[in-house]
């Protein structure tokens, strides 16, 4: 009994992890898919608004059926976090990547999102959501596992190498219609570039964002389904602003309605409710420490069904990526062992029947905010009734 509680314990406290990897292995497809649509020749402002169309018409009903008896009222406060978490989360985000992607390369522009990492931890670290902790071993893990993680996605990208031939499947999705990357990388590379990190920017100011909303509206389902409406309204007037020929939103049953259907439902729907949840469960730097994962996904793809070659960078990059990855989550496991020992909070889980999360009566996450000089934490807790708890965390 006691091998099959630790067991339990074991698969419980990877639930996050396993969850980010859905994640990323999803948006992979994602890519995938974009580019086989605008090889398509689809307009892309079109298919990021059929995106969120579809996936407010899967996650909607969803939430309304699972978490119909713990969502809280509604607010003007969250409806506004929600128009924001649809701008720099949806619409914005998903213009700019796809803008990029069609002004530069799929490769450079999937590369510009290991970005994230970076940008949220400044910025988490400027709104005091995460402590650099120069002088404690979990924080200079999660300094050094973000530069990895970076550092070997930008290896992966301008770094080839020999070709290394690991295998050959001769699959093609893209029909041999194959543009060159050095006309994709002259033709306005620097305003690519600036909408790539511009789209990054936008995705880590959206978990920033969720951050705070999850303490005042705990219901992944429901904050998602918030999320996908105001990002569904707000690509809509911009795709009927810039295209305004009916025949260019037409869909039929072709890799078109197969690209905004996978990305709807399952990238912008079931995937957007893993990840608040684990912004509530871990918050925003453990989730956007996944991102590199998405690149060596892509360049797996590719390689299997796309016939892209693997280089040697590819594999290096892939290598420093891991580690990096492994860092970050070394750190923020350490911090989160630590809080737990000295101030047990049950966790929130995802269920079915009542509600979308089951833990206490009240809604609680945990915000860990490290001293590394006086070794001080607090832990804040986001229930009805807020709540400051000092305990002592000690450095390895």
């Amino acid at each position: 009994m006691m091998n099959v509680a630790k067991i339990c314990n074991v698969i419980h406290g990877l639930k996050p992890v396993l969850m980010m990897v859905a994640v990323q292995t999803t948006f992979a497809g994602v890519n995938v898919l974009y580019k086989l649509a605008d090889n398509d020749g689809m307009i892309l402002p079109i298919l990021v608004a059929y995106r969120f169309l579809f996936s407010t018409a899967f996650i909607v009903p969803l939430a309304i059926l699972v978490e119909r008896r713990k969502r809280p009222k509604l607010t003007w406060m969250i409806l506004l976090q929600a128009f924001c978490c649809g701008l720099f989360g949806g619409s914005l985000a998903q213009n700019f990547y796809i803008k990029a992607l069609s002004l530069t390369s799929a490769t450079f522009v999937a590369a510009t999102t290991n970005l994230i990492p970076a940008f949220t931890f400044l910025l988490a670290a400027c709104f005091g959501m995460e402590r650099l902790g120069w002088k404690t071993t979990p924080g200079v893990a999660k300094i050094m596992g973000t530069a990895l993680g970076v550092g070997g996605a930008m290896l992966l990208t301008f770094y080839k190498g020999v070709d290394l031939n690991l295998w050959k499947t001769n699959v093609n999705l893209l029909n041999g219609q194959h543009h060159s990357s050095h006309v994709q990388y002259s033709s306005n590379r620097a305003m690519g570039s600036l909408l790539a990190i511009g789209s990054c920017l936008s995705y880590s100011i959206w978990l920033i964002i969720q951050t705070n909303m999850v303490k005042t509206y705990p219901c992944p389902y429901s904050l998602t389904a918030l999320t996908s409406t105001m990002g569904a309204v707000q690509a809509v007037a911009f795709g009927l602003c810039t295209e305004r020929h009916w025949g260019d939103w037409k869909l039929g049953w072709n890799v078109r309605l197969l690209t905004v259907a996978y990305t709807g439902m399952l990238a912008s729907g079931l995937m957007y409710t893993f990840v608040t949840w684990c912004v509530q469960m871990r918050g925003p730097l453990f989730v956007s420490a996944f991102n590199p994962l998405m690149l060596v996904l892509v360049a797996l793809a590719g390689s299997l069904i796309l016939n892209e070659s693997i280089h040697l960078g590819c594999l290096l990059g892939a290598i420093l990526i891991i580690f990096g990855l492994y860092g970050v989550l070394w750190g923020k496991g350490k911090e989160v062992k630590k809080v737990a020992q000295l101030c047990p909070i049950k966790e929130p889980s995802i269920g079915t029947g009542d509600g979308a999360i089951d833990g206490e009566s009240e809604h609680s996450s945990l915000e860990v905010v490290g001293d590394g000089d006086s070794k001080h934490s607090s832990v804040r807790s986001g229930n009805v009734e807020s709540r400051h708890i000092e305990v002592v965390v000690t450095s390895n």
